[in-house]
């Protein structure tokens, strides 16, 4: 994953057109129809669909805990809710179901244009609802029953190109692990494009010769694109993005770390014009019991491509073909910034074909996980197929240089095309049943 993300540059952009656009007006309301007030009628709404992001600590620029937090940006809200900038949700409304979804109903953004357009009233103390009681400080998953963190800081310069930073952590566990919450984060956020923490289970050839303890580069991949070099190294246990929410699995569900795994951290620092410090952590919280089904990240993904220079639609396909019969749970796709849309398909054995996700606008500043309302059940010989278009016209203003043929790569000037997923099934079956070989095709 590459490319520095910077989402609050989206809200900056905000701020200033704000400024130019719309001051929060007064009263504008008929004296038999009150305007809504932030503690009876606003606040519900943000603790239910910002305040995840907006409060301290997290990526957001400012927090939105209390009246005296959000007073100052009404009227910034009021443009980025109207032009359903904010809360940041890509999905096609035509395509699938998401528990997670994060769009405002037109009733909540209308009571928030109401609220702006009264004045941005404060309301009755008695009023406010009771605090989020899931909020832990500097975690977005409850008090983690262990922590695993980088064992020293890495010293990231002012400026300059950083290749990616592995580092083994050993678990140490006596034995098997069911893990029901899991969250990756830095600890100076402005500096890390991403995070994947994978697993190395005992006998994995995944940095086979490498000793835990210190930072070090993967050998470089051979600048091929005949060359497929996409595919996940080891087991995807979870990831870190500006934007991309702590993984929380539902009751009965869990991922495994076995007996004597090492946590493989892979991390993209992005110099931001100031030298400082990260030491990554991990925070995980255990299943009760042991679960029922196990939650396995897998993706399809195509590294082949070669996307000519000034290409304004290129598209890009992949796909993956379930060995077993499973359930897909969740989807998360991944590009760059020439990416320009993304969508999922299934195609079942008997032939019918279903479109599960549609982004049809994508947004590389914000990598969402789209979680399905209900799983999907897949039987045996099933596809998940992706289709991705890229941009790299001159009319991109993402585009770092559309003079260039643009292949698959880990810096931000190079491109990825990957469709992550997570399916689950019987804990008592073993991932590589899952995942045999053979099983992802790209074209």
């Amino acid at each position: 994953m590459s490319a520095p993300y910077r989402p609050a540059k989206c809200f900056l952009a905000l701020i200033l057109a704000a400024a130019f656009a719309l001051a929060v007006p007064a009263h504008t309301q008929e004296p038999g129809n009150p305007p809504p007030t932030f503690t009876k009628d606003v606040a519900p709404i943000l603790q239910k669909h910002c305040q995840t992001c907006h409060r301290p600590g997290e990526a957001a620029p400012f927090s939105m805990l209390t009246y005296e937090d959000t007073r100052p940006w009404a009227a910034m809200m009021k443009m980025a809710v109207t032009q359903k900038v904010m809360p940041p949700w890509f999905a096609d409304p035509h395509y699938g179901h998401f528990s997670n979804e994060r769009s405002l109903t037109t009733s909540e953004i209308r009571t928030l244009v109401a609220w702006v357009n009264g004045g941005a009233q404060k309301g009755s103390d008695a009023d406010m609802p009771p605090p989020q009681k899931d909020f832990v400080e500097g975690w977005g998953i409850p008090t983690p029953d262990l922590v695993l963190q980088l064992p020293k800081p890495f010293d990231v310069p002012a400026s300059g190109v950083i290749d990616y930073q592995y580092v083994i952590v050993p678990t140490g566990f006596k034995e098997d692990k069911w893990v029901q919450m899991l969250e990756v984060r830095p600890t100076d956020r402005a500096v890390v494009h991403h995070i994947i923490a994978y697993l190395r289970e005992p006998g994995s050839n995944y940095f086979k010769n490498q000793k835990p303890g210190g930072f070090f580069i993967a050998p470089p991949a051979r600048a091929d694109e005949k060359v497929d070099t996409s595919a996940l190294p080891s087991d995807f246990l979870v990831g870190y993005a500006p934007g991309q929410p702590a993984e929380i699995l539902q009751p009965g569900e869990g991922k495994l770390i076995k007996a004597g795994s090492d946590i493989v951290f892979e991390v993209h620092y992005t110099p931001n014009g100031k030298a400082t410090k990260d030491q990554t952590r991990l925070g995980l919280v255990f299943a009760k019991t042991p679960p029922a089904e196990r939650v396995l990240t897998l993706s399809a993904s195509n590294g082949t491509f070669k996307i000519p220079p000034g290409d304004p639609d290129y598209k890009v396909d992949a796909s993956f073909e379930v060995q077993k019969d499973v359930k897909l749970v969740a989807l998360h796709p991944h590009m760059h910034s020439r990416g320009k849309s993304f969508e999922y398909r299934l195609t079942f054995p008997d032939g019918k074909t279903e479109t599960i996700l549609s982004v049809p606008v994508y947004n590389w500043h914000w990598q969402l996980w789209y979680n399905l309302s209900e799983p999907i059940s897949l039987p045996r010989g099933t596809k998940i197929e992706c289709t991705a278009h890229f941009d790299n016209s001159p009319n991109n203003p993402e585009n770092p240089d559309p003079t260039k043929a643009v292949i698959w790569g880990q810096q931000s000037w190079d491109e990825m095309m990957v469709g992550f997923f997570n399916l689950k099934f019987d804990a008592n079956m073993s991932a590589a049943e899952v995942r045999s070989p053979g099983s992802v095709h790209t074209h």
